[in-house]
C-alpha cells in the first residue's frame, strides 16, 4: 500500500487497527429518515460514541461537517444513482462522482457498491475497476460494499458465495470490503481468510440490540476487522450508548 494510502487508512481506522464505521449514506436511497432529518444532528449524535469514521454522501457531508471532530476518517460514497421511487425492479448502484470530488469534498477514503450475482455484474465489476485506478493514482484508499447474489446455477451456499464476493472485491482493487454476515447458519471465517483485505461487517435493517452485538462477536471471531453499521446505530435513540455496546463486541 502506498503512503499515501496507509495515512489516510490511519484516519480511518483506530490505533488498534480496528474499524468502528458508522454509515449515513441512506437518506440518498431513502430520504429523511428519522433520525436523519437534520444531518448536523444526527452526525452529532452519533460522534458522541466516538466511532473511527464515517461513511456519508456529499450530502451528508456538506450539511453535517461541523459535527466532525478532525480525528475521524470521512469516507465519501461516490456510487448511488437511484431512490426508493425507483421500485424494486432496478434499485442498481452507479458511479455518480469521482475520487478527485472526494478528495476535494475532504474525504479520507471512497466507497462503492459491486454486486456481485447480478445480471449487470460486468457493468459493476467495470465501474469499480475505473474507481480502483483513480483511487491508486489519487493514493485514496477504496472501499466496495459487495453483495451477493445467490442463482441457482452457481450452487454456492451463502458464505461460499460471500467468500467469492470478498475475494473478488479484493482482486479489483479494493482496501476494504464491506459484507454481510451470513445468516444460514454460515460463517465468516473462509469469508476472512481468503480476503487480503479487512473485511467489515454491515448491520442491515435496525435488529435487536443483543442480536447485532452477538453477530459483530462472531464475525471478530471469524476474522473480521470490524463493522460499518448505519441504521443499528443511528436509528437509536441514543446512539452513543449502543456505541459503547459495539466497541466491546468488537472486542475493544
Amino acid at each position: 500500500m502506498s503512503v499515501g494510502k496507509q495515512v489516510r487508512m490511519n484516519r480511518i481506522r483506530g490505533v488498534d487497527g480496528k474499524i468502528l464505521m458508522v454509515s449515513m449514506d441512506h437518506a440518498a436511497i431513502g430520504g429523511p429518515m428519522r433520525y436523519l432529518e437534520d444531518p448536523d444532528r444526527a452526525i452529532a449524535a452519533v460522534m458522541a460514541g466516538s466511532p473511527d469514521a464515517l461513511l456519508l454522501t456529499r450530502g451528508m457531508l456538506r450539511h453535517g461537517w461541523q459535527a466532525i471532530p478532525p480525528q475521524v476518517g470521512i469516507v465519501m460514497r461516490i456510487s448511488g444513482g437511484f431512490t426508493i421511487l425507483e421500485g424494486a425492479q432496478e434499485f442498481r448502484d452507479r458511479v455518480i462522482s469521482t475520487v478527485e470530488d472526494a478528495l476535494r469534498w475532504g474525504a479520507d477514503g471512497v466507497a462503492v457498491t459491486v454486486k456481485f450475482g447480478h445480471e449487470l455484474e460486468g457493468e459493476f465489476i467495470q465501474a469499480a475497476s475505473t474507481v480502483a485506478d483513480a483511487c491508486d493514482r489519487w493514493e485514496v484508499p477504496l472501499l466496495i460494499e459487495a453483495m451477493a447474489a445467490l442463482r441457482g446455477s452457481s450452487g454456492l451456499a451463502e458464505d461460499e458465495a460471500l467468500a467469492v464476493a470478498a475475494r473478488s472485491a479484493a482482486e479489483l482493487g479494493a482496501d476494504m470490503v464491506k459484507i454481510k454476515y451470513p445468516t444460514k447458519e454460515g460463517n465468516l471465517v473462509d469469508v476472512a481468510a481468503g480476503c487480503p483485505v479487512p473485511i467489515l461487517v454491515l448491520g442491515g435493517e435496525k435488529a435487536a440490540d443483543d442480536e447485532v452485538l452477538e453477530m459483530v462477536s462472531r464475525a471478530m471471531r471469524d476474522g473480521a476487522a470490524g463493522v460499518a453499521m448505519g441504521r443499528n446505530v443511528w436509528q437509536r435513540d441514543d446512539p452513543q450508548e449502543f456505541l459503547g455496546r459495539l466497541r466491546s463486541a468488537m472486542g475493544r
